[in-house]
C-alpha cells in the first residue's frame, strides 16, 4: 500500500533526509537516565507497509508550525490541549527538553512528518505515583497528525513498530506503558491492537486514564519483542 500524501504535507519544504540506520548495540546506547531514548533518531528506518517510518529529533524553528497546526484541529486539541497559538508548542517543547527522563521526535514515513512522539522513563515520571512501576519502564505518548491518516489503522502500525524499537534498544526495559483518557477510545483501541493489554484504569491529576501495558515476550517464545 502507498503512503498517503496529505497535500499540505506534500507541499511543506525539506522533507527529513532518513536517518542512517545502525546496529543497536551497547555501543550505541548512551549512558544517563534516558539511556537508549535519546538515541531514538538514530534507530534507523523500518520497512512497514505504509512505508519507510523513522523517528527524528524535533528542530523547534522548522517543526514548530507543523505541530502548531496539529494541535489546533479541534480533534487532537481535545486530547492534547495545546491548541493557540505557536507559543504554547515552543513552551510544550522547551518543558519536555528540561526533563532529563523524556525525549521528543518527529515519527516520519517515507521522509513525510505524520506523528509526534514522547518516549519516556515512566519509573522516573509522575505517572509512577499512580501505578506500581517496575524499573526502566518506558512511557509512550503518540499524536497522529494529518486526519488523513488517522481511522486507518495506521496508528497501531505505527506503535507496534516503535515499541519493538524501544524493546530491542533498551535491553533493561520488560514493559512499556501508555496512558491513554479513558473516553479516547479510538487510542485505547489502537493500543490494543498494537499488542497492549489494558491493565488498570488510574485516577491521574488531569484524567481517568486506560494505563496500557506491553511486556517483552518472554525468551523462547519465537515472537518478535
Amino acid at each position: 500500500m502507498r503512503p498517503l500524501s496529505p497535500s499540505f504535507l506534500s507541499s511543506r519544504a525539506t522533507p527529513l533526509a532518513e536517518a542512517e540506520t545502525v546496529r543497536l548495540t551497547s555501543r550505541h546506547l548512551r549512558a544517563g537516565l534516558t539511556g537508549p531514548l535519546t538515541e531514538a533518531a538514530r534507530w534507523g528506518a523500518v520497512p512497514l507497509p505504509i512505508g519507510r517510518f523513522s523517528l527524528h529529533e524535533i528542530h523547534t524553528k522548522r517543526d514548530i508550525p507543523l505541530l502548531h497546526t496539529w494541535m489546533n484541529d479541534p480533534a487532537v486539541a481535545r486530547w492534547w490541549e495545546l491548541d493557540g497559538d505557536e507559543e504554547v508548542v515552543r513552551r510544550h517543547l522547551a518543558t519536555q527538553a528540561v526533563r532529563t527522563h523524556s525525549n521528543c521526535y518527529l515519527g516520519c514515513v517515507d521522509d513525510e512528518p505524520v506523528s509526534y512522539w514522547e518516549l519516556y522513563r515512566a519509573d522516573l515520571d509522575e505517572l509512577a505515583r499512580h501505578y506500581p512501576a517496575h524499573p526502566h519502564d518506558v512511557g509512550i505518548h503518540l499524536l497522529l497528525g494529518p486526519a488523513a491518516w488517522r481511522g486507518r489503522g495506521i496508528g497501531s502500525l505505527l506503535l507496534r513498530a516503535v515499541t519493538e524499537l524501544v524493546l530491542r534498544a533498551a535491553p533493561d526495559t520488560a514493559r512499556v506503558v501508555a496512558e491513554p483518557d479513558v473516553r479516547n477510545t479510538a487510542s485505547v483501541a489502537a493500543f490494543e491492537r498494537a499488542g497492549f493489554r489494558r491493565a488498570a484504569d488510574v485516577e491521574l491529576p488531569d484524567k481517568t486514564a486506560a494505563l496500557m501495558m506491553r511486556h517483552r515476550p518472554a525468551r523462547g517464545t519465537g515472537a518478535r519483542p
